[in-house]
């Protein structure tokens, strides 16, 4: 079905019915007697604030661990036998050196 024929379908209809001007007698009285009977949830101010808690502290530990990556200066750490990043592709290696020897 298109879609131009469909939308003028339907604002037809809605024109052919058009709504009361009246709102039913107390609905904004049933209305808020609605809200107020819903049950508050007590413990959400608990989870809120343990929540707040943790954010905090997730964000106290990640500056503190950003601040030690930035002030450690590799160059004066690392040793020859200390580089991690030598030992890994040795070790990634190793099968591949093997198996040339082995031929």
């Amino acid at each position: 079905m298109n879609l131009v024929e469909l939308q003028k379908k339907l604002i037809a209809a809605a024109r052919a019915n058009v709504p009361g001007d009246q709102v039913p007698y107390a609905f904004e009285k049933r209305i808020t007697a609605l809200l107020a009977s819903r049950v508050a949830a007590e413990n959400m101010n608990l989870w809120v604030r343990g929540l707040w808690r943790a954010a905090v502290s997730c964000v106290a530990i990640t500056l503190l661990l950003g601040a030690w990556a930035v002030l450690n200066n590799p160059a004066t750490t690392t040793t020859a036998t200390d580089d991690f990043s030598k030992n890994f592709e040795s070790t990634l290696l190793a099968s591949v050196d093997q198996n040339d020897q082995s031929q």
